[in-house]
This record gives C-alpha cells, sequence and structure tokens, in this order.
C-alpha cells in the first residue's frame, strides 16, 4: 500500500466532444471573381487558446482564418473555431502546456480542416485542403516568444 502512494498519480486523457463554435464564410466579390483565372494568394492565420472549465476538464479552440485573394480583391474569407472539450488529470504542468498548446489543436485540425473545404467548395470554389500544420513547432515557438518576455509561466493562447 505504500508503494501505490509513493507513485505518481495516474496519467488519463479523454475526449469528451469536438465541435464548431463558431464559422463564417464570404465572397465579397462574386460573382466578377469567378470570371477570373483561378490563381489566388491565400493566407492561413492560427491562433490556439485553452480555458480551464472545471477541474481536470479544458476547453481548447483551434481558430483558423483563411483569405484568399485575387491580385488585390478579396474571393473568399473563412473564419473557423474549431473547439473541443477534454479531460486531462495527473499531468504535470510542463506535459499540460504541451497537451493543450500542441496536442489538442493537432486533434481538432482535421475537423477544422474538412469544416473549412466544405465551406470552400459550397462557396463555388475549388476545393481546399489546407496543409498539415506542426502544431509542435508552434508550441515550441510559443514558449520561446513567452520566455523572451519575461513571463513566469507558459500562457495556453498562441497566435501564429
Amino acid at each position: 500500500m505504500t508503494e501505490e502512494k509513493q507513485q505518481a498519480p495516474a496519467q488519463e486523457f479523454a475526449i469528451h466532444r469536438v465541435y464548431v463554435k463558431d464559422i463564417s464564410f464570404e465572397s465579397p466579390n462574386a460573382p466578377k471573381v469567378f470570371t477570373q483565372d483561378w490563381n489566388p494568394e491565400t493566407n492561413v492565420q492560427i491562433n490556439t487558446n485553452a480555458q480551464q472549465l472545471e477541474p481536470n476538464i479544458y476547453e481548447v479552440e483551434l481558430t483558423l482564418t483563411v483569405t484568399a485573394k485575387m491580385a488585390e480583391n478579396t474571393a473568399f474569407l473563412v473564419e473557423l473555431k474549431q473547439a473541443g472539450i477534454f479531460q486531462l488529470s495527473g499531468f504535470d504542468q510542463e506535459h499540460l502546456g504541451h497537451l493543450l498548446g500542441s496536442y489538442c489543436p493537432n486533434l481538432l485540425f482535421p475537423y477544422a480542416r474538412a469544416a473549412i473545404s466544405g465551406m470552400v467548395t459550397g462557396g463555388g470554389f475549388p476545393d481546399m485542403a489546407l496543409a498539415p500544420i506542426n502544431f509542435d513547432a508552434l508550441y515550441a515557438q510559443h514558449l520561446e516568444q513567452t520566455k523572451q518576455q519575461g513571463a513566469d509561466q507558459p500562457a495556453q493562447e498562441s497566435t501564429h
């Protein structure tokens, strides 16, 4: 029994729910944009945010903003907040930060990619498959920026 007390608490990770929290699609220059050769400049912005809902329960949001422009005209703009509720217990702060800042957004990304692809094709544009994102590298970059700013603890929100 004394060995049990000395062991670290069991780690538990569970996905409770994955959902779209907010989504919007705009095509401000339709139908004119459909008469042009399709060669857009695409910009993807990524933001992650995590908040504790109750002990060991966290909501993680992955926000993606995709803008496609033809010259100076916006062909389309998609904004999506893909979220999930996760149960995380028994993790130290460092591992908890990594799970919330990298692992959970990585789990949410395929859902976000599918939702964005559906919105873009539903808007009359060619299929858009977002390239994979290295959330580990983005989280490491965020930690480095936080460290350089002199913060004591890594924040659970990052923008890329």
